[in-house]
């Protein structure tokens, strides 16, 4: 059985611009499930430039599942970037320090959490995802879209902000879908549904798992 290497780097001979996303990542605050791929315009290693204001120092996680699809130009913004907006300024004076260095004392800037990408995510062309999103398992993010809210699973959203246009499956579907969690099983038994999770079956990918 010739199954796809999730370690490879290239899966796709002679096309140096998708990258099985994990294994191009060097900083330890980005965790990327095995199969999940990047297809950049220019260089695929320009997926962590696209994640923005991700310092160390405040130790935010960017989890992205299995089997994602992150196109070119996809930006995650960090909690890094976020200032004070319920104070008169959002002025950040501490950083500049002098004078300014106690500025912060007894208070802290805002954080919104880990942002968390589900398996199976389809991620579109120049989307971005704020800080502390959720983004449910199967859904799709429409290009140019901006996710300032969590998505829920097997859903489609798109604009700015992104807002619901449809659910996949109906709620009952998508139930089911959640509990087989197809990502989680062995690759052989993944590479013996392949026929089934390109389709619309879900009974019979409900009765493959059984078997």
């Amino acid at each position: 059985m010739n199954i796809p290497d999730k370690n490879s780097t290239y899966p796709l001979a002679h096309y140096q611009n998708l990258v099985f996303l994990k294994n191009i990542i060097r900083n330890p605050n980005i965790l990327v499930g095995d199969y999940t791929y990047y297809d950049d315009f220019e260089d695929p290693h320009n997926f962590e430039k696209n994640v923005k204001y991700h310092f160390d120092f405040i130790g935010d996680k960017l989890i992205i599942g299995k089997f994602g699809m992150i196109a070119s130009d996809v930006t995650f913004i960090m909690n890094g970037a976020n200032h004070l907006s319920n104070t008169i300024s959002s002025y950040p004076f501490a950083i500049f320090g002098g004078a300014w260095k106690d500025a912060m004392n007894g208070k802290s800037y805002p954080t919104k959490g880990d942002t968390i990408i589900g398996n199976d995510v389809w991620i579109g062309y120049n989307a971005t995802i704020m800080p502390g999103v959720t983004v449910g398992d199967g859904s799709v993010i429409a290009s140019n879209s901006t996710v300032t809210k969590d998505v829920e699973p097997y859903t489609i959203v798109g604009g700015n902000p992104a807002k619901t246009i449809r659910k996949r499956f109906s709620d009952e579907q998508i139930e089911i879908l959640l509990q087989l969690q197809w990502w989680d099983w062995n690759i052989e038994k993944i590479t013996q549904a392949v026929q089934i999770l390109t389709g619309d079956d879900i009974k019979a990918l409900k009765k493959l798992k059984e078997e």
